[in-house]
């Protein structure tokens, strides 16, 4: 049962919700029958690359069978990755099992990713310079402010508008070619549709939906780099530090505890 994952060879998935579109089924004769909960171990336990996933989802089944009877199944869809770049997404849908070319790297929950891809048309127009005045007329407008060519991007926290924002903030971002400059702008873009708790009121009056932590792999090092909705600081932990043939489980307790580093 895993939100995300990423193997030595630096193959990386990570599943989300998805709502009201995740449809799994009953098994089927001459298919990889397995559970959605099982797919991530499954795939990284046997593919090094998107295209050898690529391959094995073309066999694969998921099949409607709870984890334990107050575990229900998750509805969920999946972004696959490795350390070439490429990305694909891939979705449990009524009309069978989708994989979708991932051009722009990134997926929130709903709606479906095709649809996802295609609302990124009604923001073509932005920038991360400012525009020219073409609103018509004979008058001047002034630039009042930097940023101006990202307005109508939006901002709430909506999973079609994370989208569209965490693609474009991706898709313009800089960093240097340094492990650290790397591992911090990862944590800035993904901070751009961080959810604040409270801001999304799910049922209870005091439960809501917020970004309970963040993680990013490097793939090609085998580095897993998180942090948590309390501490803001990042912690590391090293696959290659570990011997990779053993069968052991090693656990690593999650710090969740704020950090901080007072200098006086």
């Amino acid at each position: 049962m895993y939100y995300d994952a990423c193997n030595e060879k630096g193959l990386a998935i990570a599943g989300l919700n998805f709502a009201g579109n995740a449809v799994y089924r009953e098994y089927e004769e001459d298919m990889v029958n397995i559970t959605p909960f099982e797919l991530i171990p499954y795939l990284l336990g046997k593919a090094a690359s998107v295209s050898e996933a690529r391959d094995l989802l073309s066999e694969i089944n998921l099949v409607n069978i709870n984890f334990a009877d107050e575990l229900p199944l998750s509805p969920l869809h999946w972004m696959i990755s490795d350390n070439s770049g490429e990305a694909i997404v891939v979705e449990p849908l009524e009309d069978g099992l989708k994989i979708h070319e991932n051009p722009v790297g990134v997926l929130t929950n709903n709606p479906p990713f095709d649809k996802q891809l295609f609302y990124l048309n009604n923001y073509r127009s932005l920038s991360n310079k400012n525009p020219q005045n073409t609103f018509g007329g004979d008058f001047d407008l002034d630039e009042y402010s930097r940023g101006m060519g990202g307005i109508g991007l939006p901002g709430d926290l909506s999973s079609a508008s994370r989208f569209a924002k965490v693609a474009f903030t991706r898709a313009n971002s800089y960093s240097g070619s340094d492990e650290e400059n790397s591992v911090s702008q990862f944590f800035h873009i993904l901070a751009s549709v961080e959810q604040q708790n409270g801001c999304t009121f799910i049922s209870d009056p005091n439960l809501f939906e917020y970004t309970i932590y963040t993680s990013c792999y490097n793939t090609n090092k085998g580095i897993l780099y998180y942090r948590t909705y309390n501490n803001s600081q990042i912690t590391a932990v090293d696959l290659n530090n570990e011997d990779l043939d053993s069968s052991d489980l090693i656990n690593y307790n999650l710090i969740n505890e704020q950090k901080i580093n007072f200098i006086n």
